[in-house]
């Protein structure tokens, strides 16, 4: 019988004294793809990271062994560990910005990757690099290898992971939430690649992911974990069409649905932007005179309501981001801006201070956004300190109560960003928004880190808020299932011009324009493959 590429046998990961994964075991066989599915905090990645002796600080493992190509991997030392870590795998990590080097160009970065484990150089190098780039779905990769990865919008960065991952051809790809920063037309199209060089190579796929849809469509084996445990596995047709496990059943039955309360008749405008536009000059030479530009936003207008929230679609670099900033001033536009009536697109620093806490935002990149020096109690009472005069004792008591309406438990106050799972960083930076209790709040792909079950918890919580506050969204999401959730209005955007825009019910069941369809088909066909043929709502 042929051995298994991959093989973890009851594998234990602790950092420090704490066991956060106990007696976990599974095999990958070559050309298999295998998820590891569960909610934030159930050890999905630590274990994977664990396949390459990647664990950080100190993370150990007590016991268990795994055996990679034949390599014991948690005694591998010297050529036989590099040799591993991508050569026989590859690993697309969870987080781009904070896997990638910021001082160091997209081209360096695949270049590296490439001659860690190849002798090429000059053309032949440059010529693997673009191949690459181009292969993980990088537009224009020729043109932009000397860009920055914060030049670059989430989707491209997580691209260029991609492409780093596969840079040497691995026999394993370990892809720990491969898809979470891109929109759903992108999304489709890599999940097609990692199909596609699966068959063509014989690779096989380690798959984490907390979106079921993707595993029942692109999955052959799942391993279910809760709090550290493997609870249920096998096949996905026989785990996903007839659970065992009350855990399991749970994560198959739980998406987010309903719809928001509708917007008071009366509800005054609180955020209104006209003919925004955001332009970045190209600047070349050794002069670098400015001899174009990036037109971001090229004339979004956008008004939201007290009450109502605005959900802002469309492709990776479509401007979504961008505008959202500019409509906090965070980001340098012309066109006039008005917040409560008063026009702040002329205004200082000084002057916009006071609007700042009715005004938030919660970043698409939590643990960027998250400083690693601060405790928790810290990074949410941040505002607080700044907006309002309050002791030690009544911040701790607002932290540890917003905390808990956004899914933490409140005795977390002392604990660092790194100790916390993605999923968990996520509502840490959705809590430091809601703390000061704004009135609007921009939410850049809010969800786009968390679990099925949390999404869904998250995206009640919001309309909950929402509802007994009058809070107004800028809802900013490439996830369009979450969206129909939440929004009331739509507006599709694409090369930073307005496609169309519209009721969401409208948008998403009668979309008028060939964008916005491609975009509904790419997102609802996924639903569809993992609700076994059912868009519910």
């Amino acid at each position: 019988m042929t051995q298994p590429l991959l093989k973890v046998e009851n594998l234990s990961v602790a950092f420090g004294s704490k066991v956060v994964v106990q007696d976990v075991s599974f095999t990958v066989s070559r050309g298999e793809t295998v998820a590891l599915v569960g909610e934030s905090g159930s050890g999905k990645s630590v274990t994977a990271l664990s396949c390459l002796r990647l664990l950080a600080g100190a993370g150990h493992n007590p016991q268990g062994r795994i055996t990679l190509d034949g390599t014991d991997v948690l005694t591998a030392q010297g050529e036989d560990l590099r040799r591993l870590r991508g050569g026989i795998a590859g690993m697309v990590f969870q987080e781009p910005m904070t896997s990638l080097n910021p001082l160091h160009t997209v081209g360096r970065q695949v270049s590296e990757a490439v001659t860690l484990h190849r002798n090429l150089s000059g053309e032949a190098l440059r010529v693997r690099v673009v191949e690459l780039l181009t292969r993980a779905g990088f537009p224009q990769a020729e043109a932009r290898l000397n860009a920055y990865p914060h030049q670059l919008s989430g989707g491209q960065r997580q691209r260029v992971m991609i492409a780093v991952a596969l840079a040497n051809d691995p026999a394993l790809l370990i892809a720990d939430e491969p898809t979470t920063a891109l929109d759903v037309t992108i999304q489709a199209q890599i999940l097609e690649l990692l199909a596609d060089l699966k068959r063509r190579l014989s690779m096989a796929v380690l798959l984490i992911t907390h979106d079921l849809a993707i595993v029942r469509r692109h999955a052959d084996r799942v391993v279910v974990m809760r709090h550290g445990e493997a609870v249920e596995a096998g096949p996905v047709a026989e785990v996903f069409g007839n659970p065992q496990h009350d855990y399991t059943k749970m994560l198959l039955a739980t998406e987010p649905r309903g719809r928001p309360e509708p917007v008071a008749p009366d509800a005054p405008e609180l955020l209104r932007g006209s003919e925004v536009k955001v332009h970045f000059p190209i600047r070349r030479g050794v002069l670098r005179r400015v001899v174009g530009l990036v037109k971001a936003v090229d004339g979004v207008s956008v008004a939201i309501r007290e009450g109502e929230t605005v959900g802002l679609v469309g492709e990776s670099g479509s401007g979504k981001t961008t505008l959202g900033l500019a409509l906090l001033r965070l980001e340098t536009s012309e066109g006039p801006i008005s917040f409560e009536g008063r026009d702040i697109q002329g205004l200082s620093r000084a002057a916009l201070r006071p609007l700042r806490r009715r005004m938030q935002i919660v970043f698409q990149d939590p643990y960027g956004s998250l400083s690693p020096r601060m405790t928790v109690a810290e990074i949410v009472g941040e505002g607080l300190r700044v907006h309002e005069n309050l002791t030690t004792a009544e911040s701790e008591k607002r932290v540890a109560e917003v905390l808990e309406e956004v899914g933490l438990d409140g005795t977390m106050l002392d604990r660092y960003p790194h100790e916390f799972s993605g999923g968990q960083r996520q509502r840490i930076a959705i809590a430091r928004a809601l703390v000061l209790k704004p009135r609007l709040v921009v939410l850049d792909e809010p969800t786009s880190a968390l679990d099925v079950s949390v999404q869904a918890q998250v995206v009640d919580l919001l309309r909950d808020l929402q509802a007994r506050h009058r809070l107004a969204y800028l809802f900013i999401s490439h996830d369009l299932r979450v969206v129909r959730a939440l929004a009331h209005r739509i507006i599709v955007l694409k090369d930073g011009r307005v496609v169309e825009e519209g009721e969401a019910g409208t948008i998403v069941g009668a979309p008028k324009e060939p964008y916005t369809r491609a975009l509904m088909a790419a997102a609802f066909d996924l639903a569809t493959a993992g609700s076994g043929g059912v868009v519910r709502e």
